[in-house]
């Protein structure tokens, strides 16, 4: 408990110095583990442990969420050192992998981009090692979320594109994020075709996933997170009015959205109405939502879409000072 409290604080201080430190000791741990060919007894806590993370923040800064992850991942580090029967091996590589995959989508969302892909890797590493070819392309799709976020959408389309080829044809959350991922990855990079296509293999795919599949976690493909992406997607189309229905139907589909969730939705929504020509209410929507965030969310993809926006408004526009002030806060 006291190391994870250390780790938190040193976390929530900026992932700089002791913090980012620890968490790249423990990605190293980690793939030397997975280098090693040894065995491991019980895994049933670990993969109840996994499944528990993989519903989300629940309310939590993503630093706490990262600082609990890293303990439990470096507590995880010792039993990839333990001889293990072949099927043990593989249950504590999907373990692994989908531990792992979450620590990246946590550094993701804080904005470290660069560790975040060196998380990635390690969980693709470790997807590859378990034989499971939809959390591997789970891995891909996610990670092809940092290049798409942070200014990169060619390579978020290859990674994309990859993902895609590894989940097949057949109806899977995996399979699903992955298109969605690629649309709008397409859609940043000017390649309206292919862009439009991917949203269309989209909304046909997730008609058609099993109540499992459409489970609201990280792992699986709820309608509210696809709703979050045809938003996206549909905003850099310019498809406007798509747009605000997809809007609205992600925040119908919960009864309390994440801040973070909520804080991008609000920003598409102001991207579109900058599209429609009122920039000074989107102005308004996006000061607020963003202004609105506690100092914990206005940092990573908040702030990155957020200044984005506010960067593409021409100097006179009105409310612009106002929005400046809330991303110098």
């Amino acid at each position: 408990m006291k190391r994870r409290d250390v780790l938190r604080g040193a976390l929530a201080a900026g992932l700089a110095g002791p913090g980012l430190a620890a968490l790249t000791t423990t990605r190293n741990d980690i793939d030397a583990a997975l280098a090693a060919d040894h065995t491991n007894p019980d895994l049933s806590y670990w993969e109840n442990t996994a499944e528990r993370y993989g519903y989300g923040y629940h309310g939590q800064a993503p630093a706490d969420v990262l600082a609990d992850l890293s303990e439990e991942v470096a507590a995880l580090k010792p039993l990839l050192l333990v001889p293990r029967t072949d099927r043990d091996r593989t249950t504590l590589s999907h373990v692994t992998g989908r531990m792992t995959g979450m620590i990246a989508i946590v550094l993701h969302d804080l904005g470290q981009h660069r560790e975040a892909h060196r998380w990635f890797a390690t969980a693709a590493r470790a997807a590859e090692r378990s034989g499971d070819p939809l959390l591997h392309s789970w891995v891909l799709g996610r990670e092809a979320m940092v290049p798409l976020n942070y200014g990169a959408p060619q390579a978020a389309a290859q990674l994309a594109e990859k993902a895609r080829h590894l989940a097949g044809n057949k109806p899977s959350a995996a399979a699903v994020l992955a298109a969605a991922v690629a649309s709008r990855a397409y859609a940043i990079g000017g390649h309206r075709d292919q862009a439009l296509e991917a949203v269309t293999a989209v909304e046909k795919l997730a008609d058609q996933l099993s109540p499992q599949q459409h489970a609201d976690t990280w792992f699986g493909y709820p309608m509210q997170k696809h709703h979050v992406h045809m938003s996206q997607a549909l905003t850099l189309l310019g498809e406007t009015g798509r747009a605000y229905e997809a809007q609205r139907a992600a925040l119908e589909l919960s009864r309390a959205p994440s801040l973070m969730t909520r804080a991008l939705i609000a920003i598409d929504e102001a991207s579109c109405r900058v599209h429609d020509g009122d920039r000074e209410a989107a102005v308004g929507i996006v000061t607020q939502a963003y202004g609105g965030l506690p100092a914990a969310y206005r940092t990573g993809l908040t702030r990155t879409r957020a200044l984005a926006l506010y960067r593409a408004l021409p100097a006179d526009t009105p409310g612009r000072t106002q929005l400046a002030d809330a991303l110098a806060s």
